[in-house]
């Protein structure tokens, strides 16, 4: 199996620290929308100050998904401290 070429990835790396910067390709637009949109949605179901478990439990979730999605289709996550 060859790995993936640089613009393949949906997220790619950032050039300072560690994580993913905005999305390269439309699927992680996607990916990133479907995100907000999860966001607004637990907001408005479940408003921290009535229901707070529920708020950061959904909220909690929707995130590590998001993170999942960068870690499988994002470049290779490391400490950069340069280009």
């Amino acid at each position: 199996m060859t790995a993936p070429r640089k613009d393949d990835y949906w997220f790619p790396a950032k050039s300072f620290g560690w994580g993913w910067g905005l999305p390269r390709r439309w699927q992680g637009w996607a990916v990133l929308a479907v995100y907000a949109i999860s966001v607004v949605v637990v907001l408005l179901r479940f408003p921290p100050q009535r229901d707070p478990a529920a708020f950061f439990g959904c909220l909690s979730l929707a995130t590590a998904l998001l993170i999942a999605t960068c870690a499988l289709k994002g470049e290779p996550a490391r400490w950069r401290w340069h280009r």
